[in-house]
């Protein structure tokens, strides 16, 4: 078998530098046939961004990548191993809990809701994870926690609880609680949606920055923009497939499906 791997429009990366590999992915909700035989590779250092309709699958996606939904067929891989799986006489059997929660380590999730603890300050919310779930030192994970905060532009408001930040704000400091545990790949679930338009941009330029020096990110988004300045390949899902990838040159300036066509005359 070809140890290469064609991703978009031309592109091909050895099968070792890919971060996730989705393999025929089904899933369901009762009748609802939601992901249908999807398929994706996304490479060490790449920005994917998911667009489609409300209802499209690009979300479910998402949370198969890291387990929070399981899969009915298929496979998914991240660095080389399976997510919520094991093999067994040939057959995928669902992992132990425990290691599931450490293969979560390695992926962090930004929602659209910040989900942030309302009683824990800015800071507290970014070392929680390292110091309870990676046992990290308090120093250690507090230094690191205040380097994240800047990173996002929040040093000033270490002490600060959730109720007292904007929206954007609580959505830097759930990128930076994410980030904090040192995740191989990060996933972004219409992470602007919920804001106001006026701190959408702080949030994106976040996203812009780690982009920029090569965080591997899945990026679900409306924000075209975004699209345009920071991914390496756009992907199309339309009814529960993939149904085209392509460069951001390519999807904004001459796409080739007919829904995709739609869409983008829709909301560009």
């Amino acid at each position: 078998m070809d140890a290469r791997r064609r991703l978009g429009q031309g592109r091909a990366v050895s099968s070792n530098d890919l971060c996730v590999r989705a393999v025929d992915v089904d899933k369901h909700f009762g009748r609802l046939h939601v992901l249908k035989s999807v398929s994706l590779d996304v490479a060490k250092g790449e920005t994917v961004c998911v667009i489609g309709p409300s209802g499209s699958g690009k979300s479910t996606l998402l949370r198969c990548i890291n387990h929070l939904e399981t899969i009915d067929g298929g496979r998914i891989e991240v660095n080389g191993h399976l997510i919520g799986y094991r093999e067994r006489n040939g057959k995928l059997v669902e992992d132990s809990d425990k290691n599931i929660a450490k293969q979560r380590c390695e992926v962090g999730m930004v929602f659209q809701r910040f989900n942030l603890f309302p009683h824990k300050t800015a800071l507290q919310n970014v070392i929680e994870a390292p110091l309870k779930v990676r046992g990290e030192a308090k120093e250690r994970a507090t230094r690191v926690g205040e380097e994240l905060l800047a990173r996002v532009g929040l040093a000033d408001k270490r002490d600060v609880y959730p109720g007292k930040l904007s929206g954007g704000q609580q959505q830097r400091v759930a990128i930076a609680r994410a980030l904090a545990m040192r995740p191989a790949l990060m996933l972004f679930d219409e992470p602007t949606s919920a804001l106001d338009p006026e701190t959408i941009g702080e949030v994106l330029a976040v996203m812009q920055e780690l982009a920029e020096v090569g965080m591997t990110m899945v990026v679900v988004t409306h924000e075209m923009g975004f699209a345009r300045r920071a991914a390496d390949r756009v992907v199309m899902m339309d009814e529960g497939q993939i149904i085209e990838v392509g460069t951001p040159e390519h999807f904004f300036t001459a796409p080739t499906h007919d829904r995709t066509k739609q869409f983008l005359s829709k909301i560009l």
